[in-house]
């Protein structure tokens, strides 16, 4: 009887370990990460991080990873793969979040290209969605860049 008891109190503690280390194992926290995976990555509430440079008082820069409060529509728990990163033309080392490098045509090119438009959802739904926010339509780029690029093949 005695170990009938020993046997369930040990069953539920296991399953309540297992629940509370399921919970918290993958789960992206933005202020935990490194200054190499912090840019474009979400965290598991579906907030995008975002890196910040500082200068110590001694000159050494410091960075910092912190949550911001632009939502990912689709992701949670994303780190952005190396291979997105360079697809679409993109730094690890971006700090900030902004729409200035939509109006430079090499961003735009490489985020209009088949490897970063069709494979890195989580940075197309980033600066769509930051153009959308200034009142730009982000797919106007892409419709154009195709068009420009069609028209110069031709």
């Amino acid at each position: 009887m005695a170990l009938n008891i020993s046997l369930r109190c040990l069953a539920i503690a296991a399953l309540a370990f297992f629940v509370t280390v399921q919970g918290t194992l993958g789960a992206i926290e933005c202020e935990n990460l490194s200054h190499d995976t912090c840019a474009f990555a979400v965290s598991s509430e579906g907030k995008r991080c975002v890196l910040e440079k500082r200068v110590k008082r001694t000159g050494e820069e410091a960075y910092t990873c912190r949550t911001s409060e632009i939502e990912a529509e689709k992701q949670k728990d994303h780190i952005e793969t190396d291979q997105c990163i360079s697809a679409c033309g993109l730094d690890r080392k971006s700090f900030g979040i902004s729409t200035d490098s939509l109006l430079e045509p090499f961003f735009t090119q490489n985020l209009c290209s088949p490897q970063c438009y069709q494979s890195c959802p989580n940075i197309v739904d980033l600066y769509f969605n930051l153009a959308a926010g200034e009142g730009k339509h982000a797919y106007h780029l892409v419709s154009n860049y195709t068009h420009t690029k069609h028209a110069i093949a031709n």
